[in-house]
């Protein structure tokens, strides 16, 4: 894997055909859809990938399938947060065996942590981990927002690169300007929407929850992005909004982005909708929407 870690990322979902049980054809589809739209790496085991709602078992079966899949065609990243520490030590070492080639690890959740207890628990677990590893701060589902001094810390300890998902521009840019002179730590924004500032203003790319459905697009504005292409940019984040405007609008629950995104692969014929418990897939009148939302966001000039 080169350094910095660069362009779009997306957050691949996880394919299911009940709560224990891979579909495995789907995955065969979006990993092929994925690297025939251009992405540059992937990382599975995330938010959308439904990690925390998934047996171990389950998580070694995705990440194994996930590898061979890819064939290392694009880098494969491993989503390793877990409640127990033993538990992303687990992940860790099986991803490593199986070929992935880095490891993303957020605080764990459940227990509020505090500033010191998060810097000790990275001195802790990042000596043991047998990949390269990314931190995410998620702060919205992990009860602590990863502060600077944090990520300097982890950075010191070997981390390679931070996704953000906080969804704070300002903290972003603080991110990018205090690692500028650091070429080998990707700054990578967890908010698509985000992109085209992120590289223009130095970081390195994008986990696109998007990209699942709409790979092309996303690295098309990336590309955009980089070449500092204005009009095409201002094309392309239309489209954007148009993702958030739509797809991401349908339903009441927050976990709307999730059933949104695997509901467009469904519609599109590329993988099952089915979410492990506690989440459940839309309804008909819902999927209905999707639908029409899919097909207008495909033809949109």
């Amino acid at each position: 894997m080169n350094l910095p870690l660069k362009g779009i990322i997306p957050p691949l979902v996880t394919p299911l055909n009940n709560y224990n049980e891979l579909d495995i054809p789907g995955l065969q589809r979006i990993i092929e859809h994925q690297v025939s739209g251009g992405v540059h790496a992937l990382f599975i085991l995330g938010t959308n990938g439904e990690a925390p709602s998934l047996s171990h078992q389950l998580q070694k079966e995705f990440i194994k399938k996930t590898c061979e899949l890819v064939n290392k065609r694009i880098p494969v990243l491993v989503g390793i947060t877990d409640t127990s520490f033993a538990g992303s030590l687990e992940i860790s070492e099986y991803a490593q065996r199986v070929s992935a080639d880095a490891v993303v690890v957020a605080p764990p959740y459940y227990f509020p942590v505090a500033h010191e207890e998060m810097i000790e628990y990275f001195e802790t677990l990042a000596p043991r981990l047998p990949l390269p590893f990314l931190i995410y701060n998620m702060p919205s589902h992990t009860k602590i927002h990863l502060t600077v001094e944090i990520v300097k810390r982890a950075k010191e300890l070997g981390a390679v690169g931070i996704k953000d998902s906080s969804g704070d521009m300002l903290y972003l840019y603080s991110l990018i300007e205090e690692f500028k002179d650091s070429p080998d730590f990707s700054i990578i924004t967890g908010t698509e929407l985000f992109l085209p500032e992120t590289i223009m203003y130095g970081g390195h790319g994008a986990v696109a929850g998007g990209a699942n459905m709409f790979p092309r697009m996303f690295v098309d504005l990336y590309n955009a992005s980089v070449a500092n292409d204005l009009e095409t940019i201002s094309k392309l984040r239309k489209k954007v909004l148009m993702l958030y405007h739509t797809i991401y609008q349908v339903g009441k629950h927050t976990s709307r982005f999730l059933k949104g995104t695997k509901c467009g692969l469904s519609v599109m014929g590329i993988c099952n909708d089915y979410m492990a418990p506690p989440l459940h897939r839309f309804k008909p009148a819902e999927r209905k929407q999707i639908e029409k939302y899919i097909e207008k966001i495909t033809i949109m000039p």
